[in-house]
């Protein structure tokens, strides 16, 4: 069985930062595409960060030059370090897993999905 964790959400002042982590175990991802999505209430989700088995990458274009998203090595992991944070970013963050190496936006085409984090900035 396929679980998918996320951690390090959390509560942070604007032009703060956080590091949000996500922890895939139950099969192999190393030919996954990974990555993260948020949702805020009365939003629909939303693209943040892509990153693919071979290390290339997506952003949406509301967070380019703030957030990094990287993988680890036994690729299964991925990170979102988040910089420059904004109230806009106040969200909900979920981390999702995709076979293939498309960087795909569309959340229907990811199989497998954490329960969420929570990231909060106040202005």
């Amino acid at each position: 069985q396929v679980h998918v964790v996320e951690s390090g959400g959390g509560w942070v002042q604007a032009g703060g930062s956080l590091r949000l982590s996500c922890a895939a175990s139950g099969r192999t991802f190393s030919s996954y595409t990974m990555g993260w999505f948020r949702q805020a209430p009365g939003k629909e989700r939303e693209l943040v960060a892509l990153i693919t088995s071979i290390g290339s990458t997506k952003y949406a274009d509301s967070v380019k030059g703030r957030f990094a998203i990287s993988r680890g090595n036994a690729k299964n992991t991925v990170y979102l370090q988040m910089n420059s944070l904004k109230p806009d970013d106040t969200a909900a963050y979920y981390c999702a897993a995709r076979d293939g190496l498309v960087l795909t936006s569309a959340y229907s085409a990811y199989n497998y999905w954490g329960q969420g984090t929570q990231v909060t900035v106040s202005s």
